[in-house]
């Protein structure tokens, strides 16, 4: 049974996240003050944390997480957030919003298993009228040609008959507290035209900054992958153009400033392209172009750009400490940051890692300093040792910022860098003064 499509959302939707990372918890939250929601992860201890209020992502503003957990507590309530990795609590539930990771494998293809996991999950609770709605990051096609024959074949259920679709791009900025999940407009999309109105309008209840409903899932799938692709490529622009600066002996960031004093020049910046999206989601658009029979030049180019800078950037500053005559096997080299960007404990696809790797290969001693990251996770993801406080008495031949964290911005160079030692600052964010080069 198709669910009854209002101007206002019908008041029968009841919501599970599923996935509750940097996109799906604050998601629940938001809903959670207006719609029952289930919280569902298969990490049950991820679900323990959320449940005492906790977030270890950092994402959530606490106070009111631990107000719409309250809220749910209240007999009758008819709002309110629940956390669960129990699947059988999803029976419960009739919207199922679907924000698990879609990262790229070794070969640099779409890694769709958690995708189709949550799908055969899902589609194993299914029932008459429930719709499922994907928020991850996929190609054009995926959800209807990929997911959608999950469902239908775990349910038992007939796609736009008894079940139904949509997909809304997710926005989410990690360690954004201004550009929050309600301020970023949303593209909405259905399966069917009655479905998309119920979507737009689902969505619509929660984002303060308007919904915009695409005219097909497929064009929703397209915008989220263009919009990082864009990104992606203007930045692969700007990282060649350090490239071919640094050749030339001029310093990037005084370019950039010279010719941002015209209206329509795009003032990117060159630095590490890594995280969940822009070094991720052009490679899903490629996935699908080739598969077409297409083969992009301009996208793949771009990311070969910058999945070059980690590399330019530790044989730079090797240069850089022979040219003051330093011994570099066994020298000291510290790298400050490690999570994809600043001030935001998420290390995914990090592209700081190229530069450690690079280093090892140099035979120098490398300690990555970051107070943000969980050193477990580093461990877990990437089989490195992290420190989250340095020190007072270690001194480093060269000093590498890597990530602007707000810490390192008053960070005491001085204390810690040897008299002839190196700093090169990627991140262009301290006295330049200081720093032998920077990006």
């Amino acid at each position: 049974m198709q669910p009854v499509v209002q101007q206002h959302v019908p008041e029968n939707s009841r919501i599970a996240i599923i996935g509750l990372g940097y996109v799906g918890l604050p998601l629940a939250i938001e809903f959670a003050k207006k719609y029952p929601v289930l919280g569902f992860d298969i990490n049950s201890d991820r679900v323990k944390e959320l449940s005492k209020g906790q977030d270890r992502t950092k994402e959530a503003n606490l106070d009111e997480l631990k107000q719409v957990i309250q809220d749910r507590k209240k007999e009758g309530a008819p709002t309110g957030l629940t956390f669960s990795s129990d699947k059988k609590d999803l029976s419960q539930y009739n919207v199922f919003i679907v924000t698990v990771p879609t990262p790229i494998d070794e070969f640099k293809s779409p890694d769709l298993k958690p995708l189709l996991s949550a799908s055969s999950m899902l589609g194993s609770i299914l029932k008459a009228g429930d719709v499922v709605i994907y928020e991850s990051t996929v190609y054009p096609g995926c959800t209807e040609e990929d997911c959608v024959p999950v469902l239908e074949k775990t349910s038992g259920l007939v796609f736009n008959k008894d079940f139904f679709a949509g997909y809304s791009p997710e926005r989410i900025n990690p360690g954004d507290k201004v550009n929050t999940l309600t301020k970023i407009r949303k593209v909405t999309s259905g399966s069917t035209p009655e479905i998309a109105i119920y979507v737009d309008a689902l969505y619509a209840s929660i984002i303060t900054a308007g919904t915009h409903k695409a005219p097909s899932i497929k064009v929703a799938e397209a915008s989220k992958a263009i919009e990082n692709a864009q990104r992606d490529i203007n930045i692969s622009f700007v990282n060649e153009l350090a490239l071919i600066f640094d050749k030339v002996g001029i310093d990037t960031n005084d370019v950039i400033e010279a010719a941002g004093t015209k209206w329509n020049f795009l003032k990117y910046k060159p630095g590490l392209v890594g995280g969940h999206c822009i070094g991720v989601d052009p490679y899903y658009l490629a996935h699908k172009a080739e598969a077409l029979g297409y083969h992009p030049q301009v996208i793949l180019s771009g990311r070969r750009v910058n999945d070059h800078m980690g590399h330019f950037v530790a044989n730079k500053i090797v240069k850089l400490m022979i040219e003051k005559d330093h011994k570099i096997k066994g020298s000291k080299i510290l790298i400050m940051g490690i999570t994809f960007k600043e001030n935001c404990p998420d290390v995914r696809n990090t592209r700081v890692v190229d530069i450690y790797h690079e280093l090892i290969d140099f035979g120098l001693d490398v300690t990555i300093y970051d107070p943000w990251a969980d050193s477990e996770e580093v461990k877990h993801e990437y089989g490195l040792d992290i420190v989250t406080s340095l020190n007072e008495n270690e001194i480093y031949d060269g000093i590498i910022i890597a990530v602007a964290h707000k810490e390192f911005l008053t960070f005491d160079f001085k204390k810690y860098k040897r008299n002839n030692g190196v700093i090169f600052d990627t991140k262009a964010c301290i006295d330049r003064n200081l720093v032998d080069c920077r990006l």
